[in-house]
C-alpha cells in the first residue's frame, strides 16, 4: 500500500510520460504477491470514514490493457516492454499473438468478487505501442471484455498510437469495433529531440499521423508532449506548444521528464545538470504550456492535462477520483477492494501469474480491511491534481486521518502540496 511518509509521497509530481498504471507514484505496488496480508485498521473507521473514502468497495467501470510491444524502447523509458524492432510487425508474430491470448487468458479467469458487474465506460489501450497490434487482435480483446464484463454503447474506447505506426485503414478498421479516442504520442515537434530520446519516429511521421487522423474523423484526439528534455531550449518547447495548438486536438497532455534508473537517460543525466533544465526552467516550461493553451481556449482541467470543453479523458478521472478499475496485462497495476495489486513485469513471470489465476492461487482482489489512513491519503493526493478539488468535509475528514499518524511538519508539507495544486 502506501508509504509510511509524505516526504516521498509529495516529492513525485508531476508524472512521468505516458500515464500507465503500472504504478502509482506515492504507493509501493505489491509485485509478484499472489496474496496480500490484511492491513491495521483505525478502531472507528467504520463510523467516521465518510462515504467517497469507501467508494472501493463499489465495482469497477474502467479497465487499461497493456499491450507492451514497441519498435524500441526510448531513452526515458522504464516501463515492461517487449521491444520487436524496426519494422511493424504483422498478424502472425508469436510475440503478439501468444501475449493477447494470454491477455485474454487472464481477463476469463479473473474472479468478480461482487454481487452484480456493471458495464464498463471506459477502457484505455496502453503500452507499449499499442497501434502496432493488429485491429483483429484489438477486436478479439474488447470481445472477450463484452463477455466478461459488458461494455456500454458509447463506452470512451482509447488507444496510444504513435506516429509510423499506423495508416488509414488501421484507423478505420479500429473505429468500427469501438475506438473512439486516440492519445497520439508526439512528444516534440524538433528532430534533434527525437533521436536524442531514441524515438522511432520522425517529424515527417508527426504531421503524417495527424492527417490521417483527420482524414479518417477521429474527432477526440489527444497530442501527447515533454518538457525538460535535454537540450531542450524554451524556444523549441514554444514551437512543439504552438504546432500542436495549430494542429487542434481535442486534448494536450504535457508531460515533465521524469530521470528513471535503469533507463538510458538516467545512466547519461543527472536532474537539474547540464543539459537537463534546472527546475526553474522545467517550471517555466510548465507555465509557457498552462499559458499558450489556456489562452486559445483549452481547460487545465488536470496536472498535465488540458482539453477543449466536453473532452476531459473520462478513463483517466477514474485514477484522479480514486475509483476502483481493472487492469490487465504485463507489469499491469489494478485497483479492486481497497487493494493495488500489480503484475510481475517480466514475461515469464507473468505467465505464471496467469497460470495461477487460471488455478485459483491468485487474490487480486485482497480483503475488506483497508488502512482508511492509506485511503485518506489517496484521496487527498489524487484530488489535488484535478481542477475539481474535493469536497470541503472530505478533504477535512481525510487531513483528520491523516493527523493520527503523520507529524505536523508532514501535515505542513502536505498543506504547501495543497496550495501549489490550487494555484496550477
Amino acid at each position: 500500500m502506501l508509504k509510511s511518509t509524505l516526504v516521498p509521497i509529495l516529492s513525485t509530481f508531476p508524472t512521468k510520460p505516458k500515464r500507465l498504471p503500472t504504478k502509482l507514484p506515492w504507493q509501493t505496488i505489491i509485485t509478484n504477491t499472489y496474496t496480500q496480508s490484511p492491513q491495521p485498521v483505525h478502531q472507528n473507521a467504520s463510523l467516521t470514514t465518510p462515504a467517497p473514502l469507501h467508494q472501493h468497495h463499489h465495482p469497477p467501470t474502467s479497465a487499461y490493457i497493456h499491450l507492451p510491444f514497441c519498435r524500441k524502447r526510448c531513452h526515458y523509458c522504464d516501463f515492461p516492454i517487449v521491444a520487436l524492432g524496426s519494422t511493424n510487425p504483422t498478424d502472425n508474430d508469436p510475440r503478439i499473438s501468444n501475449y493477447i491470448e494470454l491477455l485474454q487468458r487472464e481477463i476469463v479467469s479473473t474472479r468478480s468478487d461482487f454481487d452484480t458487474i456493471p458495464p464498463l465506460e471506459t477502457v484505455f489501450f496502453g503500452g507499449g505501442t499499442p497501434s502496432l497490434v493488429s485491429p483483429r487482435m484489438v477486436l478479439s480483446i474488447l470481445d472477450t471484455l463484452r463477455v466478461k464484463f459488458g461494455v456500454c454503447e458509447g463506452a470512451e474506447i482509447s488507444m496510444e498510437m504513435d506516429p509510423g505506426t499506423f495508416d488509414c485503414r488501421k484507423v478505420k478498421d479500429l473505429m468500427g469495433m469501438g475506438v473512439n479516442r486516440v492519445s497520439l504520442g508526439v512528444q516534440a515537434f524538433q528532430e534533434e529531440l527525437l533521436k536524442s530520446c531514441g524515438r522511432a519516429h520522425g517529424v515527417k511521421e508527426v504531421y503524417e499521423a495527424i492527417e490521417i487522423l483527420g482524414s479518417c474523423g477521429v474527432e477526440n484526439w489527444s497530442v501527447d508532449l515533454i518538457s525538460s528534455l535535454p537540450h531542450q531550449t524554451p524556444q523549441m518547447w514554444e514551437e512543439s506548444l504552438r504546432l500542436t495548438i495549430e494542429a487542434r486536438p481535442k486534448h494536450v497532455s504535457v508531460y515533465d521528464l521524469q530521470v528513471e534508473q535503469g533507463t538510458k537517460f538516467g545512466v547519461l543525466y543527472t536532474p537539474g545538470e547540464f543539459p537537463l533544465p534546472c527546475e526553474t526552467q522545467s517550471a517555466e516550461f510548465y507555465q509557457m504550456a498552462s499559458r499558450m493553451l489556456t489562452d486559445v481556449g483549452y481547460r487545465h482541467y488536470e496536472i498535465s492535462s488540458y482539453c477543449e470543453d466536453g473532452y476531459e479523458c473520462k478513463h483517466n478521472y477514474t485514477y484522479w477520483k480514486n475509483k476502483p478499475f481493472y487492469a490487465f496485462g504485463l507489469g499491469s497495476a489494478s485497483y479492486l477492494n481497497g487493494k493495488r495489486f500489480s503484475r510481475p513485469r517480466k514475461m515469464k513471470e507473468y505467465m505464471g501469474y496467469v497460470e495461477n489465476l487460471e488455478n485459483g492461487l491468485v487474490n487480486c482482489f485482497g480483503n475488506n480491511h483497508v488502512d482508511a489512513k492509506d485511503l485518506a491519503v489517496d484521496t487527498v493526493m489524487l484530488s489535488l491534481r484535478t481542477a475539481r478539488r474535493p469536497r470541503f468535509e472530505v478533504f477535512c475528514r481525510s487531513i483528520w486521518w491523516l493527523s493520527c499518524s503523520f507529524s505536523l511538519q508532514g501535515l505542513s508539507t502536505l498543506h504547501r502540496e495543497w496550495a501549489c495544486g490550487l494555484l496550477g
